[in-house]
């Protein structure tokens, strides 16, 4: 029985679950909007409020919590990149900086007066391929 067992199993491995729910949340915090099966944005909807809830208290330790959950890897930048990211050139970042500078600075303070339920799911046609049902999940504009 799996009695008090919330995460959904979507037929893979625990690593491969954790890998690709890091992976949606990136691509949805970076645009804002993605199209995934209906069953995948039911369980990323869970995972992106608590995003955005770290993102509100905007401390080092929901930063580091942030972090830990988005798998984050922050690479060195060498001295020409550190120099280009100094005079305001943010392409020298790779995506993932972009991603926690984006959920901080943006998302965090466009809900700040709001109270959970920062996502909404809207149902499309289903897919060519393998006909699964299709959904858009994106941030509320606020």
């Amino acid at each position: 029985m799996r009695h008090r067992k919330k995460t959904l199993k979507l037929g893979r491995t625990t690593s491969h679950n954790r890998c690709m729910i890091a992976n949606m949340l990136k691509s949805l915090i970076e645009e804002e909007r993605i199209v995934t099966t209906i069953t995948k944005a039911k369980e990323l909807r869970r995972h992106a409020d608590r995003m955005i809830t770290l993102a509100k208290k905007n401390t080092l330790a929901s930063r580091r919590d942030a972090i830990g959950k988005l798998m984050i890897r922050y690479n060195a930048l060498t001295p020409k990149e550190a120099r280009q990211a100094k005079e305001g050139d943010l392409s020298a970042f790779n995506g993932d900086r972009r991603v926690m500078g984006k959920l901080f600075d943006t998302l965090g303070p466009r809900f700040e007066s709001r109270n959970g339920g920062y996502t909404r799911i809207i149902r499309g046609a289903n897919r060519v391929g393998d006909n699964a049902p299709t959904c858009v999940i994106e941030f509320l504009g606020e």
